[in-house]
């Protein structure tokens, strides 16, 4: 049954509320907490309890670190860290282009300085070598260094691993493993194929965290002192949400508690990149996910591939700025660069239609740096999963995205075992892949019946669920506050969201380019600002701009917007629909 009556909203979509069970188990909540209703509604549809939502809203990593040796080969892989710094040996550490693979090797070079030693960094060009371990590259770092530690790959590189002869080699990873593991001292990785897939949530910060936890161990019993982890978690909270690693479990805790590490702004890269992303205000997931992660993914997409983990472990205030300035100019450039392969990739998908189990676009020359992101657009626009390729002459290079429940990396990963793409592989929510043009075709035909196996066919509309209503007087700052310490908010873990019923709207304006704000109420209490944003690429902006007086139902997230150095409450409008 539609929420509030709500078939078709304003932007096409069905509103969904809270379920019988739910409202019953919210019930529960307030009567056992005195918590307010719109939070115990959230904490319950998160499957949160009476009894676990103080802990729940206070999350400690004590209570939710598992044992980083519940992982396979992670004493193997410890302990040869830690020989590796005794014996003052040469590491190099081969990471990924992206936020997590730099945050993962900061987390190294940090752990290796602080005990004074130096690691050498090696991150791959992705265009010139392409995503994980090559052979030139590991024969390279072989002939210099005694240890190699990949992060954020190398799982699926059993021939690239195989080239680096006469030197150890140890991955900290989170991809999907395949059926045979490379030719390594220790491969640890939850999402190995004989793993029991209880951390298979975490990013490969968060395995390397757990490596460094295990070496801090081995320190420990011998009666020395390692670095201080904690500090360490600002790295790990930015990959997990840049990542889009599911907000569960200690992910939650990491996240929470890095954080509050963050705002210390004690890393000089994070200050760095922060204030030329003009965060005045304390960091939140959001700010992670959109403000810094992308500043920092722009050095891999289309610049210098090392640029992010050389900001994250810089000492130097003056090298840190500049590192920080270039990665923004490098950013604003890729945002130029996506939206005319967005433009072009949504054209194509459309006509080839966007109910099919997969959406899918490939070009001559779109850049490989962009097309992940690309993908994200086309995923978001049409609810399904999606991938987007860009060819070089014969050579194609694609990413895809994922929605909730469909597990893209897999599949990806079964066109690769069965010869019909070069490469691929990755995990749930996204994934990357090479072809050929003769292969692109029949791989993404064969991707999509995969894919509707798995249930993506049969995705309707996406549906605007929401956790209740509100009457715009109830949503005050401790409110919202309150609503905080639920999250942190993103991947398995979507913000509150609450409608706004029979609503008078007494100020409406067109804003920025295709922005709409809003002055609202209930026709007697307060009144309560919203903004929504692209408003006007669909019905909502003329018809609220134009509304006559008109009484609508609306729905939204409320969040806390600070304006000279005043504090109050927003809506950030996501739909309406007329109050019949």
């Amino acid at each position: 049954m539609a929420f509030l009556g709500v078939e078709t909203s304003l932007t096409g979509r069905k509103w969904l509320g809270p379920t019988v069970e739910l409202e019953r188990a919210a019930e529960l909540i307030v009567q056992d907490t005195d918590l307010p209703r719109a939070l115990a509604q959230v904490l319950a549809r998160r499957g949160v309890g009476a009894q676990e939502a103080a802990s729940f809203l206070a999350p400690q990593l004590r209570d939710l670190m598992p044992d980083p040796r519940s992982l396979k080969d992670m004493e193997r892989a410890s302990a040869r860290i830690v020989r590796a710094l005794d014996g003052r040996e040469r590491v190099a550490i081969f990471a990924d282009y992206d936020v997590d693979g730099g945050t993962s090797a900061a987390l190294l070079i940090d752990w290796f300085r602080a005990l004074g030693h130096d690691a050498t960094l090696y991150v791959p060009d992705r265009i010139d070598e392409g995503y994980g371990p090559n052979a030139p590259a590991m024969e390279m770092l072989a002939a210099d260094h005694s240890l190699i530690i990949c992060v954020d790959c190398g799982t699926l590189s059993h021939e690239a691993l195989a080239a680096a002869t006469g030197t150890d080699i140890i991955v900290l990873d989170h991809h999907l493993g395949g059926e045979t593991l490379p030719p390594a001292l220790a491969v640890v990785n939850p999402n190995r194929q004989d793993e029991t897939g209880d951390l298979a949530h975490l990013c490969a910060a968060a395995v390397v965290f757990l490596t460094l936890v295990d070496a801090g161990r081995i320190l420990r019993e011998r009666g020395d002192k390692g670095p201080d982890l904690i500090s360490m978690l600002d790295l790990v909270a930015l990959a997990t949400v840049a990542d889009v690693a599911p907000l569960i479990g200690v992910n939650r805790a990491f996240v929470v508690q890095g954080l509050k590490i963050m705002a210390r702004r004690a890393r000089i890269g994070l200050v760095a990149l922060s204030d030329v992303g003009r965060l005045d205000t304390a960091p939140k997931a959001y700010h992670l996910g959109f403000v810094l992660g992308p500043r920092i993914n722009a050095g891999g997409r289309i610049g210098q591939a090392d640029l992010g983990a050389r900001l994250l472990s810089c000492r130097d205030p003056h090298e840190a700025s500049a590192l920080a300035e270039k990665l923004d100019m490098l950013n604003s450039e890729r945002r130029a660069i996506e939206e005319e392969v967005r433009a072009a990739a949504l054209a194509q998908a459309e006509e080839r239609g966007f109910d099919a189990p997969l959406v899918w676009a490939a070009g001559e020359g779109w850049h490989a740096g962009v097309v992940g992101i690309v993908a994200s657009r086309l995923k978001e626009a049409t609810g399904r999963p999606a991938v987007v390729i860009g060819f070089d002459g014969d050579e194609g290079k694609g990413s895809g995205r994922s929605v909730s429940g469909i597990d893209l990396g897999a599949s990806i990963q079964r066109l690769a075992m069965d010869g019909m793409i070069e490469k691929g592989g990755g995990h749930k929510m996204a994934a990357g892949l090479s072809l050929s043009r003769e292969q692109l075709e029949p791989a993404m035909a064969r991707l999509s019946e995969l894919l509707d196996k798995q249930g993506a066919g049969a995705l309707g509309p996406s549906d605007l669920k929401l956790d209740g209503a509100l009457m715009p007087g109830a949503a005050n700052q401790h409110l919202v506050e309150q609503l905080d310490d639920a999250g942190p908010y993103g991947a398995s873990a979507a913000g509150p969201r609450f409608a706004f019923p029979d609503c008078v709207i007494h100020f409406a304006k067109q804003i920025g380019t295709g922005h709409l704000k809003i002055t609202f109420s209930d026709g007697t209490g307060p009144r309560l600002e919203a903004i929504a944003f692209g408003a006007f690429d669909t019905a909502l902006g003329p018809t609220l701009q134009n509304h006559g007086g008109a009484r609508f139902h609306l729905a939204g997230r409320l969040e806390l917007n600070t304006w000279q150095g005043r504090t109050s409450v927003q809506l950030r409008l996501d739909d309406a629909a007329p109050a019949h």
